[in-house]
């Protein structure tokens, strides 16, 4: 198993988000990064073209993100509404809520995501799919 390395650390106490762009472009469609990896938290930078919905999932863990560019449509289980976040916007999911989001407008959306360490996309709920990027 590879070791994954965060892009901060002990060694580098800042980044900037246009360094990170740059060396993943958009072209390249949706990716994350480790942006922080604790014994605690963890957070990615991740990217999505416009019309790239990611995958049904729930975590076990709050989490929340903050977009820094594009606009996000948030489809969060209990929501009447998706929640509509642009750049500069936070979005908190509860534990256990089904969610997924999707990248809206004519630009490439980019938003940190912020979770407890080692949590993942849970798929084991009605409602829930693997398939990502569709």
């Amino acid at each position: 198993m590879a070791v994954q390395l965060s892009v901060l650390d002990s060694t580098n106490l800042h980044a900037r988000l246009d360094d990170l762009l740059a060396s993943h472009p958009p072209q390249d469609g949706p990716w994350s990064a480790p942006l922080v990896l604790t014994d605690d938290i963890q957070a990615f930078v991740i990217l999505h073209p416009p019309g790239t919905p990611n995958d049904t999932h729930y975590h076990e863990h709050d989490e929340w993100w903050v977009v820094m560019r594009g606009e996000i449509n948030w489809h969060i289980e209990g929501e009447a509404e998706p929640i509509h976040a642009r750049a500069g916007d936070f979005v908190l999911c509860p534990k256990f809520r089904n969610h997924h989001l999707e990248p809206v407008g004519s630009e490439v959306s980019v938003r940190i995501a912020i979770n407890t360490r080692g949590e993942y996309h849970h798929h084991d709920r009605p409602g829930c799919r693997k398939e990502p990027w569709v």
